[in-house]
């Protein structure tokens, strides 16, 4: 097992990149890869939920990388120190703290400018403009990015990293469509992510980690643990690293928020509290009356306990939501919040208290199960921590994601995006200029047309557009590798590249050179 989870994606380029490597362990040189990777230094410049602007006080997807690693490796050193924990471990695959601590740093290299909201704007020009069945997907891209389109590796091919590391950095290891077969989202209860979205029936998954063009990769990255866990699961790394996220999330995003005055406690204590003292009479609104009231205190948190019964009936329990809610309520609202950010030492010091005290409960509650739902990794936490990083997710999206400030300033960023591939695919297609195009973007073109090229011998039931139909013929290869190319280009942009690069695509700059083409 061992061997063959430390086997690169080129074996052939393995003698000369064990010369090149500083750190002698294979996974820890892996780790060393990815961190010196332009595409891991890019994330200092990508939002996290809204743009830093420059300001220390909000995370980007750097920082929030560097936390995600750090939770990663301190819950690989309980679990391995545990003897019960890590005979269980060895039997579904093994966890090194290396290889999670990699996968944590590698997680979010696919994330667009302006992070979610790019990502589904990617998503939807790849698919409706471009034809691209596997549209965009963050996961998927941070796959593409480390076995295909960085270069730093020893055959020019990606990084050339371990099948461990590879495996572990797939949090969704399915595509959109087709593969494993039977896909996930048949499943009578899919993984989470693996469900077609609601509103776009025979799309494939809403989340997935990889391109059809990197299946290959996929398929030997898992090669080790075939009859070990099911197709369809994450690795014990990959769950640590998806395990680290959602703590990194829930406590993280909230401080930030708080520091610049978003989150505010009135409307939070309010919320939560008025949930704590009618819980009993907001369970008896049917579902209509309750969606009626959603702008009445208490409403939205009704509703997401509902949410948690249809999609999480494996672990949801009524009594640990409450305590969950009371918790959070006590810490974050009138432990936290009740006092406002003022830049002060004792108010640096409260939010240094709250990360560690949130930390440390939802750390120690992280078990290994044998056999877990379909809905959950291997690694997961106890029913109380489970509930109360629900709960802390919801404070978030309700009191910070939903604002209608965030939406006015996220359709500006949409409108950027789809304005800045517009201009991109035009100048593509401008036969005068082409020879003056940026030349990573030229690479992009004549990599993404082998990759299509190359499917369409060996696999061509793969190459379909993105209503389902079979695509042929050397004309609709070149229009999928040109769309791949261009999302390929545009998702490798910080938020300040891509401003400034639709700015010299449209007259606006009066700067001739620019950094906005590097990657």
């Amino acid at each position: 097992m061992q061997d063959l989870r430390t086997r690169r994606r080129d074996d052939a380029a393995e003698a000369a990149s064990s010369r090149s490597d500083l750190a002698d362990n294979p996974f820890r040189a892996d780790r060393d890869r990815i961190v010196v990777s332009p595409f891991f230094a890019r994330l200092g410049g990508v939002t996290q939920v809204v743009s830093a602007a420059g300001s220390g006080l909000l995370h980007n997807r750097l920082t929030h990388s560097l936390k995600v690693a750090q939770v990663a490796g301190v819950i690989s050193d309980r679990l391995l120190a545990s003897a019960d924990s890590a005979e269980l471990l060895g039997k579904l695959g093994g966890l090194d703290r290396d290889v999670a601590e990699a996968a944590s740093l590698a997680h979010d290299l696919g994330h667009p400018p302006f992070g979610h909201l790019g990502e589904q704007v990617l998503d939807r020009i790849a698919r409706h403009r471009f034809g691209l069945a596997d549209g965009f997907e963050g996961n998927a891209q941070t796959f593409r990015i480390l076995t295909t389109t960085d270069v730093r590796g020893p055959s020019a091919v990606g990084l050339d990293l371990t099948a461990a590391v590879r495996a572990a950095v797939l949090k969704y290891p399915w595509a959109r469509l087709h593969r494993p077969d039977p896909h996930p989202s048949t499943m009578p209860n899919p993984p989470r992510g693996a469900a077609e979205p609601a509103d776009a029936p025979g799309t494939g998954s809403s989340k997935f980690s990889a391109y059809s063009t990197e299946l290959e990769d996929v398929a030997q990255a898992r090669e080790p643990y075939a009859g070990v866990i099911e197709p369809w699961q994450q690795t014990v790394e990959a769950s640590v690293m998806d395990t680290a996220d959602d703590i990194a999330y829930a406590i993280h995003d909230l401080q930030d928020f708080h520091r610049i005055g978003v989150l505010q406690y009135a409307p939070v204590a309010t919320e939560l509290g008025q949930w704590l003292a009618n819980a009993v009479e907001l369970a008896g609104l049917d579902d209509a009356t309750l969606a009626s009231q959603t702008r009445r205190p208490g409403r939205s948190l009704e509703q997401l306990r509902r949410r948690m019964h249809v999609r999480d009936s494996w672990i949801v329990d009524d009594d640990a939501f409450a305590e969950a809610v009371a918790r959070v309520r006590a810490e974050l609202v009138d432990g936290l919040l009740a006092t406002g950010f003022d830049g002060s030492i004792e108010a640096e010091q409260a939010i240094a208290a709250f990360s560690d005290r949130w930390t440390n409960r939802l750390v120690g509650g992280v078990v290994v199960l044998e056999s877990p739902t379909s809905r959950s990794g291997h690694v997961t936490l106890r029913t109380a921590q489970w509930h109360e990083v629900q709960v802390l997710k919801f404070v978030h999206r309700r009191f910070v994601l939903l604002r209608p400030e965030l939406a006015l300033h996220q359709r500006g960023q949409a409108s950027l995006v789809t304005t800045l591939v517009d201009a991109l695919d035009s100048w593509l297609g401008d036969r005068d200029e082409e020879s003056r195009l940026p030349r990573r973007l030229h690479d992009l073109v004549e990599l993404s047309h082998a990759e299509f090229a190359e499917l369409a011998g060996s696999a061509p039931e793969l190459l379909v557009g993105a209503t389902g139909e079979p695509v042929a013929g050397a004309d609709a290869i070149r229009g999928l590798a040109r769309g791949r190319a261009v999302i390929d280009f545009v998702s490798s942009l910080t938020d300040r590249q891509a401003v400034s690069l639709l700015e010299a695509l449209s007259g606006r700059s009066s700067q001739p050179w620019s950094d906005s083409f590097v990657l």
